[in-house]
C-alpha cells in the first residue's frame, strides 16, 4: 500500500483517515514487524474464543499485547498467567476502532517469574513460616452482625455494590465505612491505617477489606507487608474481597475469611433475611403440621380413656348389676314359676290320692261316717261310746245328730 502525507494538505483529515495513516506507517517499519521484547504479564485473560490479551510491562512503561488462539496452537506456547516474565516476538500495528497501539504476539519465551511474582512467593513464604496463614488462628465470622466495618475507596464501584447487597440481604446491619486509598503508592498505608481506625472504634463485629478487580498492579496494595500485618492484628475478624474471582493476593491468605469478589465479601458478612422468612414459614408450616398430628394424637388417647372412663366408671357399674339382677330376677321368676308349676302337680297328684281315700266316696256308696259330737272322733265300733253320747252321722248329703240309747 502507497504511503501518503496527511501533512502536505492544508485541510484538517477525519479521525478515521489519520488513524489508518498511523497503523500503514508503523506496518512499514520492518524493525516494527518482527520484534521481540521482553517484560512481565500483567491483567493477563483468556476469553472463551482462546485469543489472549495481556499487558507487558517493564517500570513505568507498558505494552498491549494480543496472542491469537492461531499463533498460541501453532507455537505451542504456555498458558500465560500474571507475573511471569516474558519475551514475545511479533509486531505493532494500531487498533483504529479502540484507538490503540497493540502489539500482536507470533511466540513467546518464558524468561522466569518476574518481579512483582518474585515479591509476592518471597512475602507470602515469611508469613507462611510465621503462621500467619494458618488454619487455626483463623476466627468464625459473626453470624448476625449488627455493626459491619468496610475499607475501600469512598469512589469504588465495589463500595457501591457492597451496600446494594448488604442493604437488600440484612437492612439492619450498620455500616461503618473507613475510606481508604486502594491503588498506588500510598494505598497499603491507607489501609492499614483504616483497619486500625476501625479496631480502635470497635463498634464493628466484623471488617471486609476490598476492591474490584484490576490489573497484579492495581492490586498490588494488598499484597503488601503492611497490609497483612494490620490485618493480622485485627482483633475484629475480616473478610478480603480484593478483585474478581482468579485473583489471590496476601491479604486473601492472612484473613479470617477470603471472598472472590467484594459482592461475595458482604453476602458472605451478613445473613439473608429472605432465606429466614423462607425458613421461618418452613419451620412454622412443619409445627402447624406436629401441632396437628399431637391433637390427632391427643384426641386418639382422649377417646381411649374415655372408653376407659365408661368402663370402669361407677354408672356402668350399676347399669352393670341392674342388668344382672334384671337376669337374676328373670331366672328366680323362671325358677320360682317352675316350683309352683311342680307343687301344683304334686298338690294335685295328693288331692287325687286323697280323693280317692275320702270318705265320702265309701258315704256315696249308702256308707255313714259317725263322729262324736264331742270331739268329732270318728266312732268305728260300739265299744267307743256311751249310752247317751251325741253322735254325728255323716251321709252323703248332710248330717244327721242321733243320741246313743240303751
Amino acid at each position: 500500500m502507497q504511503l501518503f502525507d496527511p501533512l502536505s494538505g492544508s485541510a484538517p483529515l477525519s479521525v478515521s483517515i489519520f488513524a489508518l495513516y498511523v497503523r500503514e506507517f508503523l506496518e512499514s517499519n520492518d524493525i516494527l514487524q518482527n520484534v521481540w521484547i521482553h517484560g512481565e504479564v500483567s491483567n493477563c485473560k483468556t476469553y472463551p474464543s482462546g485469543h489472549c490479551y495481556f499487558t507487558l510491562k517493564e517500570g513505568d512503561a507498558q505494552l498491549l499485547c494480543v496472542f491469537f488462539k492461531s499463533a498460541r496452537q501453532r507455537t505451542g506456547a504456555p498458558s500465560l498467567r500474571d507475573g511471569m516474565a516474558l519475551a514475545v516476538n511479533g509486531r505493532v500495528s494500531f487498533y483504529e476502532r479502540d484507538g490503540k497501539l497493540q502489539f500482536y504476539v507470533d511466540a513467546v519465551e518464558p524468561l522466569g517469574e518476574g518481579a512483582l511474582f518474585q515479591r509476592f512467593e518471597q512475602l507470602k513464604a515469611r508469613l507462611i513460616a510465621e503462621g500467619l496463614f494458618d488454619t487455626e488462628r483463623k476466627r468464625p465470622l459473626p453470624a448476625q452482625p449488627a455493626v459491619l466495618g468496610i475499607v475501600t475507596s469512598l469512589q469504588a464501584a465495589a463500595l457501591r455494590d457492597m451496600l446494594r447487597v448488604l442493604r437488600l440481604r440484612y437492612p439492619l446491619v450498620r455500616v461503618l465505612l473507613a475510606p481508604a486509598l486502594v491503588q498506588g503508592a500510598d494505598a497499603p498505608d491507607s489501609i492499614a491505617a483504616a483497619i486500625d481506625l476501625l479496631n480502635e472504634q470497635g463498634e464493628a463485629e466484623v471488617i471486609i477489606v476490598g476492591r474490584g478487580g484490576g490489573s497484579i498492579e492495581e492490586l498490588w496494595a494488598f499484597n503488601e507487608e503492611v497490609v497483612a500485618r494490620a490485618i493480622a492484628r485485627s482483633r475484629i475478624p475480616i473478610i478480603s474481597g480484593v478483585g474478581h474471582e482468579t485473583d489471590f493476593t496476601i491479604a486473601d491468605f492472612v484473613a479470617d475469611h477470603r471472598a472472590s469478589t467484594p459482592t461475595a465479601a458482604a453476602t458472605a458478612a451478613v445473613p439473608d433475611l429472605a432465606a429466614w422468612r423462607a425458613d421461618l414459614i418452613e419451620k412454622q408450616e412443619q409445627l402447624v403440621d406436629l401441632m396437628q398430628e399431637r391433637l390427632l394424637d391427643l384426641h386418639g388417647q382422649m377417646a381411649y380413656a374415655q372408653r376407659d372412663l365408661q368402663r370402669l366408671s361407677p354408672q356402668s357399674l350399676i347399669e352393670r348389676r341392674r342388668q344382672q339382677l334384671d337376669e337374676a330376677s328373670e331366672r328366680l321368676h323362671t325358677q320360682m314359676s317352675h316350683l309352683q308349676n311342680l307343687r301344683k302337680e304334686r298338690l294335685r297328684g295328693i288331692a287325687l290320692q286323697l280323693h280317692s281315700l275320702s270318705p265320702l266316696l265309701t258315704i256315696a256308696r249308702g256308707y255313714a261316717v259317725v263322729r262324736r259330737e264331742e270331739d268329732q272322733q270318728i266312732i268305728t265300733s260300739v265299744q267307743q261310746v256311751q249310752t247317751g253320747e251325741k253322735l254325728i252321722v255323716q251321709v252323703q248329703d248332710g248330717q244327721l245328730a242321733v243320741r246313743v240309747e240303751p
